[in-house]
């Protein structure tokens, strides 16, 4: 163990390190040799090969840890300065900013945040083949129910298929004269092919932060999970354009019901177009099957709806004994044909 190499017997004996600081870096130094056993952490995280990380998003410089040391300690100087700020706290009448707090999470730790979310919903390994991305841009995605009444997407909320029948309403900050493509694709819910997709929304060359001013490559068409099948991801990806796209090999049909025509693969709408985009946004919901599923089938897609159910397994019966050791009165019934009554016997 760790330990072995040490004397317990006369720990007096032993040299002291006389600070933390000694402490600290003689630690430092041991964590970072190579040792034969494993750390706890070493067993609890599966191993992966890091190289094989491919990160496809925007660069990010991250800011030097002494300048944001220095504006934190500048802003507790202030802090500490500020009588109305001490009065208010020491009454326990002081409201914390929570949109604050919120814009400086979303501008620093958010994103990181999201990825993780992303990496543990397997929203990178099953659209991007495992290669990840940080979504920088913030999207704010949102269903409107009525005219007070909205349904926000964040990252793995659950939307019903019924509020989510139109298209919503996206907002992200974009510099002017920017492009930008937003994708809204479900890799849970294809019937024939298992690595496919099926594409709900597909905007090219949006300017700005108007989408609706963008070309629309694929109309919008409501969730449609299939009954049986649980929780489908419904995944909106924000792509940032350096230049004009042609998406002429991508457009579809007005209207385009037709369940082949949507099907889609995102690692492939990529690669074509790797060149001239980047992924920098992420947001999604999962939605299952409810009633008004139905009508998206039999209306609009004009077939017969799938319905996938459980087959269960015929009851096991263990062999049957000629003379039953302290068994209920009705020790027959176990085997009798499973349409007639077993007044709950096991």
């Amino acid at each position: 163990m760790p330990n072995e190499d040490i004397d317990v017997s006369n720990l007096e004996a032993l040299e002291k390190y006389r600070s933390y600081a000694r402490y600290f870096k003689a630690a430092e130094e041991e964590r970072k040799k190579t040792h034969w056993w494993k750390s706890c952490k070493q067993y609890l995280t599966e191993p992966q090969d890091e190289e094989e990380k491919i990160d496809i998003g925007l660069p990010y410089y991250r800011p030097s840890r002494s300048k944001v040391m220095k504006e934190r300690k500048q802003i507790m100087k202030q802090n500490h300065q500020n009588a109305e700020l001490e009065r208010t706290a020491r009454l326990r009448t002081w409201l914390i900013p929570l949109d604050e707090v919120k814009a400086e999470w979303e501008r620093t730790r958010g994103p990181y945040q999201v990825q993780r979310i992303a990496e543990h919903y397997g929203i990178y390994r099953d659209l991007f083949n495992g290669a990840f991305f940080v979504p920088y841009i913030i999207l704010r995605v949102a269903y409107s129910q009525n005219e007070e009444l909205v349904m926000p997407v964040y990252h793995g909320n659950v939307v019903t298929a019924s509020e989510a029948s139109s298209p919503p309403r996206v907002m992200y900050e974009a510099e002017e004269g920017s492009l930008w493509t937003l994708l809204l694709t479900n890799p849970d819910g294809h019937l024939r092919e298992t690595e496919a997709e099926y594409v709900h929304w597909l905007v090219g060359n949006i300017p700005g932060n108007q989408v609706a001013s963008g070309e629309e490559v694929c109309h919008y068409f409501p969730p449609f999970p299939a009954k049986g099948t649980g929780y489908h991801r419904h995944i909106f990806i924000l792509f940032k354009q350096n230049r004009p796209i042609d998406f002429g090999t991508d457009l579809r049909p007005v209207p385009c019901h037709s369940l082949k025509m949507r099907t889609f693969k995102t690692i492939d709408f990529y690669r074509k177009h790797e060149d001239h985009m980047t992924p920098a946004g992420l947001a999604f919901f999962q939605c299952k099957w409810e009633a008004s599923v139905t009508q998206v089938y039999h209306h609009l897609l004009d077939m017969k709806e799938p319905v996938f159910e459980f087959e269960r397994p015929p009851v096991y019966h263990p062999p049957q004994k000629k003379y039953p050791h302290l068994q209920p009165l009705r020790y027959l019934d176990r085997y009798r044909d499973s349409d007639e009554p077993t007044y709950g016997i096991y």
